[in-house]
């Protein structure tokens, strides 16, 4: 057990629950009172896990104020992710959280009037399935009509089904070798929607830079507008580090500061998918590759 609690400080950033939600997956559960309290959809939070630890952005995948929870969810990629779901159980704490950073979701800004307008349908994959929920999650207690679109190359990646069973109007599964649900992508599964009468006034989609990509190219030929979260380029969550800089309609962004979710329709994401590569070379080495 690995616990970095500070000698005279509460232990505020306790694991309550750890869960693999598929071999690759896991998700926490985080005592952190404030963040929860201020929290909102589409925000992200940066966890230092000890005390000589990088500092990792993460998006909040679920949060509870009541509780004075946030969930989190991870993937291991580098030697610090790694860790995190290797080396911590359920009764340790992370050194420090903070956040929520970033800006919430659009609609979050939205009317009354305007929200009551709103037909949304997300597009969700891999790991980006898990920030869809509180997105989903908000704009159903709100009266918003929300439809899912998850997907997932077999049926054992897939994540967070159960979840969204109670905070959409329509939750479709899909699967690249058609083990479950919808055999196809997931950008696949919302042409045919629209070809059977679905009409949708916003779609927002998160997951791998290429399949957003390719979900902004869809909903322009469908004429739908879309959001994208560009969280995947994020290192420093500050703005101050440049990693996460993109083009917005020939504009500088960060996605950390402006973001991290933008206009589909405006994002160079040939330019952004050039610079999260310049990181593998990185991440092969802090693997030992």
């Amino acid at each position: 057990m690995r616990n970095f609690k500070a000698d005279n400080q509460l232990n505020m950033f306790k694991i309550l629950e750890k869960k693999m939600l598929n071999p690759t997956i896991c998700k926490m559960v985080v005592e952190a009172p404030r963040i929860a309290r201020a929290a909102l959809p589409g925000q992200f939070l940066i966890v230092r896990a000890d005390e000589p630890g990088e500092r990792i952005p993460l998006t909040i995948s679920d949060f509870d104020r009541e509780a004075g929870t946030v969930t989190i969810v991870i993937q291991p990629i580098g030697a610090s992710t790694r860790s995190m779901v290797n080396d911590f159980s359920e009764g340790d704490s992370f050194a420090d959280v903070a956040g929520p950073l970033g800006n919430p979701s659009e609609f979050v800004k939205m009317s009354p009037e305007e929200l009551a307008a709103q037909r949304v349908v997300f597009i969700a994959g891999g790991l980006g399935t898990a920030p869809v929920y509180p997105q989903a999650k908000w704009l159903h207690e709100h009266g918003v009509p929300v439809d899912v679109i998850i997907g997932a190359r077999t049926r054992d990646l897939l994540i967070y089904e159960e979840e969204f069973g109670s905070v959409t109007d329509n939750l479709y599964m899909c699967t690249d070798d058609g083990s479950y649900g919808f055999k196809g992508v997931g950008t696949a599964r919302l042409e045919a929607l629209v070809a059977e009468g679905k009409k949708y006034t916003q779609a927002v989609a998160i997951g791998p830079m290429i399949m957003m990509k390719f979900s902004a190219l869809t909903c322009k030929k469908l004429g739908i507008p879309i959001w994208v979260s560009m969280n995947t380029l994020m290192v420093d969550g500050t703005g101050m580090c440049g990693a996460c800089r993109l083009s917005v309609g020939g504009v500088t962004k960060f996605a950390c500061v402006d973001g991290p979710e933008f206009d589909g329709y405006l994002v160079d994401f040939d330019e952004a998918m050039r610079r999260a590569a310049q990181y593998k070379a990185e991440e092969g080495l802090s693997n030992g590759k």
